[in-house]
């Protein structure tokens, strides 16, 4: 509510919604797609999100024994690629807001063998349930932009960390070639939702999805952003001409 009484509202893609009402819309759209989100994953990059992956896990600085936070973290691969930089002594905790993505993170961890070093936690981004500075490293990869109140998420993904602990954010962000735009708004809106159709049943949640990118703030915004949340030494760096983005902020 605004300071008037008024009803704040926010963006579903390129709906205008109530305030309150987007998690509950979002979680609609991951109960709908996460049977198949991995399998979507790679055929809407051609499978380039695992080398997008692979690059924010380069960029973790993790070490046997320590502990990371995966936020956010659905399916679970960012959680796998840590679990093995900490080892046995280390701990990676796997949360998500939405139950049926981590139902499916939970069964990779396990069948994974990460039994004893792992943790698995429904929790909203915006208010981590865990104790402050307690982690070394914290990630959300293709989750930031689904989240209502990106400032909040911010500050508490923030607060999780220790001194000299890292927070880095994968996302998808604004092309930085503008002569392939018209082909990249074609395959946003044309083919992804004609491939969540056939593949996952559903082309409307690749049609949100899409909506979503267009809606998130661009790489120079979500810096500034970083900034305002208290973050040190932040940066970014563009992946495949800016479809994506990592950003890497400090808490010293």
């Amino acid at each position: 509510m605004t300071q008037h009484g008024e009803q704040k509202d926010t963006d579903f893609g390129f709906e205008k919604v109530a305030w309150g009402e987007k998690a509950q819309l979002v979680r609609g759209v991951f109960d709908s797609v996460a049977n198949r989100y991995d399998v979507m994953n790679d055929l809407m990059s051609a499978g380039t999100h695992r080398l997008w992956k692979r690059f924010t896990l380069s960029c973790t600085r993790l070490r046997p024994g320590q502990r990371a936070l995966d936020v956010a973290g659905g399916t679970g691969d960012l959680s796998l690629g840590m679990l093995q930089q900490v080892g046995p002594s280390g701990l990676v905790v796997l949360t998500d807001i939405n139950a049926e993505m981590l139902r499916n993170g939970r069964d990779r961890l396990i069948d994974a063998g990460h039994v004893a070093n792992a943790r698995v936690v429904q929790a909203n981004a915006e208010c981590l349930p865990f104790r402050p500075s307690q982690f070394d490293c914290v990630t959300i990869g293709f989750g930031l932009r689904n989240v209502t109140d990106k400032a909040a998420a911010l500050r508490s993904m923030r607060s999780m960390l220790k001194p000299g602990g890292q927070l880095i954010i994968l996302e998808f962000s604004q092309l930085a070639i503008p002569a392939l735009r018209p082909l990249y708004d074609a395959y946003s809106f044309k083919v992804l939702p004609w491939l969540g159709q056939i593949v996952a049943g559903d082309a409307a949640s690749y049609r949100y999805l899409a909506e979503s990118i267009r809606k998130h703030p661009d790489q120079e915004t979500l810096l500034g952003m970083m900034k305002e949340a208290g973050l040190e030494d932040c940066s970014y760096q563009n992946l495949s001409g800016g479809v994506v983005a990592v950003h890497r902020g400090n808490v010293y």
